[in-house]
C-alpha cells in the first residue's frame, strides 16, 4: 500500500514538472515569436494561462491580448465566461488599473459632501455627460458621504471649455452642481488667468485607462464604468467600509 502511495505521488509530481516545463516552453516560444514578429510592440510584461485550453493571456502594461501557445495566433477582445457572464478581460484590466484611492490627486478634484462627509467616492466626469448627469442626481440621495470629482472632458465639442469655466467659478463644486443638475453654466471668470488641472487629471485617466464617463472609484479599490444608480451606490458604499483598502497593481 505504502508503495502504491509513494508511486502515485511520485507520478503526480512528473506529471507537474511536465506541464510546468510545457508551460515554459511555450511562454519562451510566444515571446519570441511576438519579439521577431512585431519588434515595435512593447515589451511583454507577463504571460498567463487563461480557463481556455491552449490559450495564454499576453499582457503590455494594462493591455491585454490572447494568444495561441506558439504565438502564431493573436485573439483582441474580450474574453467572456458564459456560466457568470462576466467578461474575464474587463475583471483582469480593472484589476490592473486598479487604484489606491489614498494616492489620488485629491488636489486637482472638486469636492462636496452630504452629511457627515465619513464615506468617500471619487468620479471622473466630463460636464457634457448624460450618464454623469443622471448619476449626480442619483448621488445626491446618498447621505454622509464626501465626493470628489475630476473633470475629463472626453467627450469634445465645448467639453474643454465648460470644465474649465466651472473649475475657474468662484465656487467650483458649487458650479459643476448646478450645471450637472440645473443646467446653469456660471458666469465666465473674467479675473486673472485661471489654472485648472485639467491636463494632469487627463494624463492621470489615459495612465489608468479611465476611457470612458462617469469612472467611479472607491475607497477599497473598487471601479465601476458608468452610471449607477442610488442603491447601487449604498451598497458598494457599505462594501467599501467593511473591506481592507485595495493598492494600486501598477
Amino acid at each position: 500500500m505504502l508503495f502504491k502511495l509513494v508511486s502515485r505521488s511520485l507520478a503526480v509530481l512528473a506529471t507537474g514538472l511536465l506541464l510546468a516545463q510545457m508551460a515554459l516552453a511555450d511562454e519562451a516560444q510566444i515571446r519570441k515569436n511576438i519579439a521577431e514578429r512585431f519588434p515595435d510592440w512593447p515589451k511583454v510584461d507577463e504571460i498567463s494561462k487563461t480557463p481556455l485550453a491552449g490559450i495564454y493571456e499576453l499582457r503590455m502594461g494594462s493591455q491585454i491580448f490572447y494568444v495561441d501557445e506558439t504565438g502564431n495566433y493573436i485573439i483582441e477582445g474580450s474574453l467572456i465566461d458564459t456560466k457568470t457572464r462576466s467578461s474575464l478581460t474587463e475583471a483582469r484590466i480593472n484589476k490592473l488599473t486598479a487604484i489606491d484611492f489614498n494616492q489620488l490627486p485629491l488636489k486637482d478634484a472638486m469636492v462636496w459632501k452630504n452629511g457627515t462627509g465619513a464615506r468617500k467616492i471619487a468620479v471622473f466626469a466630463d460636464p457634457n455627460c448624460g450618464y454623469c448627469k443622471r448619476f449626480e442626481a442619483d448621488l445626491q440621495k446618498i447621505k454622509d458621504v464626501t465626493v470628489y470629482t475630476f473633470l475629463i472632458p472626453v467627450l469634445g465639442g465645448d467639453s474643454p471649455q465648460k470644465s474649465e469655466a466651472i473649475w475657474c467659478a468662484k465656487e467650483p463644486a458649487k458650479a459643476w452642481l448646478t450645471w450637472m443638475l440645473d443646467g446653469k453654466m456660471p458666469p465666465r471668470n473674467m479675473g486673472p488667468a485661471c489654472k485648472t488641472p485639467i491636463d494632469r487629471n487627463m494624463e492621470f485617466a489615459r495612465k489608468y485607462r479611465i476611457n470612458g464617463t462617469p469612472a467611479i472609484f472607491f475607497v477599497d479599490g473598487t471601479r465601476v464604468p458608468g452610471a449607477i444608480n442610488a442603491d447601487r451606490i449604498e451598497q458598494l458604499l457599505v462594501a467599501a467600509g467593511n473591506a481592507k483598502p485595495a493598492s494600486s497593481a501598477n
